[in-house]
């Protein structure tokens, strides 16, 4: 018996055969032209969506670094200015030394004059520092200056916060805060002050306060 396959025999379909005699696996199915152009159409949506999203995303986070570090150098430059008042000095003996808070108006905005003082970290011995505001390029700005207090030649005044709205130093007194003062006329530092700094961020008004109590010539 002739056990030989071919492709009339019955036992030829086992063999996974088709009708023209080749094995079903070379048979493939291809994409119509249609087909293509639909999926790289659904594609081209989905990656502009997601790009889309991802810009919208960094430039929010963009934003939010740009006011997370406007908020730190403000809490910074507090932080240091409290430091330095409470390490204020003044003595009524020696005319060198003063403190001195005056009420300024700067283009509509109240704002301080502050001259005082002090042991800083930035000089040895006894340094003289100012805090004021100045208008730079339309816009509110705070300066600082250390100086010698014996020297008669002025300093030039470093810019630390821009973009302000609104700087504050007030003195507690009898109760209330006022926005002068005057050690050679009060014959004493404050016992207590109050710093504030106002800015604009992202159309939000913030304002950040911190308290200083000076603690040289006066009791802990």
């Amino acid at each position: 018996m002739n056990l030989l396959f071919n492709k009339t025999h019955p036992l030829s379909h086992f063999a996974g055969e088709d009708e023209a005699g080749f094995p079903p696996c070379r048979r493939k199915a291809g994409f119509t032209l249609l087909e293509v152009l639909i999926a790289v159409s659904i594609l081209s949506i989905i990656l502009a969506a997601l790009y889309s999203t991802f810009f919208m995303s960094y430039r929010a986070m963009e934003g939010m670094d740009e006011s997370l570090t406007k908020l730190q150098e403000a809490r910074r430059a507090i932080d240091i200015l409290r430091c330095e008042l409470e390490a204020a000095y003044q003595n009524e003996q020696d005319a060198d030394t003063l403190f001195r808070i005056e009420d300024r108006d700067v283009y509509g905005k109240q704002t301080t004059q502050l001259d005082f003082t002090a042991f800083s970290t930035l000089r040895p011995g006894l340094s003289k520092i100012s805090y004021y505001v100045e208008e730079k390029e339309g816009k509110l700005s705070l300066f600082k200056k250390v100086e010698s207090p014996y020297g008669r030649e002025e300093s030039e005044g470093v810019d630390i916060i821009e973009d302000l709205e609104g700087f504050a130093v007030e003195a507690k007194y009898n109760d209330a805060w006022v926005r002068t003062w005057d050690a050679a006329i009060n014959k004493a530092k404050p016992g207590e002050l109050r710093i504030g700094m106002t800015m604009n961020i992202k159309g939000h008004t913030i304002t950040l306060n911190d308290i200083a109590k000076p603690r040289i010539g006066n009791q802990v």
